[in-house]
């Protein structure tokens, strides 16, 4: 399968990258069939050299069945070589790892402890009804 997808290059932490078309199956870094453009996120967002796409190519690869991915897809969306993808909802990710941890056991044990009272509650109604007629034929 034909990917449009990011190939790292740059310096440690100094990240530029390539367009490219590759097959889905070769490294991220490795072999690919076409350079179709650049992205460098570490420039602003206004600046023009922040993104070098070549539209006729990436057309091109789309209509030949090339499949961006959701980084890729949000690129050409920006540049309106592609209709923009719908924004995810990950609520979590800004959560801390250790905290949302805490979170999720919290919900796992929430629902049996408010299962067990539900179970009880009836039970707890039950000789109070009865205790009621007692009363009244006095």
């Amino acid at each position: 399968m034909l990917k449009l997808r990011l190939s790292r290059g740059g310096t440690k932490k100094r990240p530029v990258y390539k367009v490219v078309v590759a097959d889905s199956r070769f490294a991220r870094d490795g072999r690919f069939i076409e350079k179709v453009g650049f992205f460098n996120p570490l420039l602003p967002k206004e600046k023009k050299e922040r993104v070098g796409l070549e539209a006729e190519r990436i057309k091109y690869w789309l209509g030949q069945g090339a499949q961006p991915t959701t980084r890729v897809a949000r690129i050409l969306g920006e540049n309106e070589l592609m209709p923009m993808p719908a924004n995810g909802n990950n609520p979590n990710k800004a959560v801390p790892k250790k905290e949302r941890n805490k979170k999720e056991e919290d919900n796992k044990e929430a629902p049996k402890a408010e299962a067990a009272p539900a179970a009880e509650a009836p039970k707890e109604e039950a000789p109070k009804a009865e205790a009621a007629p007692a009363e009244e034929k006095k």
